[in-house]
């Protein structure tokens, strides 16, 4: 059995996919979650516009937009 991989995939508002920065990799979509809720804003600052949970490499969810006004 393999162990759950979670990760945010992160976007512009042009949809070009951000490799800085990056995503932690979690062990619970709980934490994954939380820390999404704890970052958002900075990653909002960072000109990421979304965010796509992953599960390994399955898209798990909602796209999350990520603004701040």
């Amino acid at each position: 059995m393999s162990r759950a991989e979670w990760t945010w995939e992160l976007s512009t508002a042009t949809g070009a996919l951000v490799d800085q920065p990056l995503s932690p990799t979690f062990t619970t979509r709980f934490d994954a979650e939380a820390w999404l809720g704890e970052h958002w804003r900075r990653l909002a600052g960072e000109q990421v516009a979304t965010a796509q949970l992953l599960d390994g490499a399955r898209p798990v969810g909602v796209l999350v937009p990520l603004r701040t006004a």
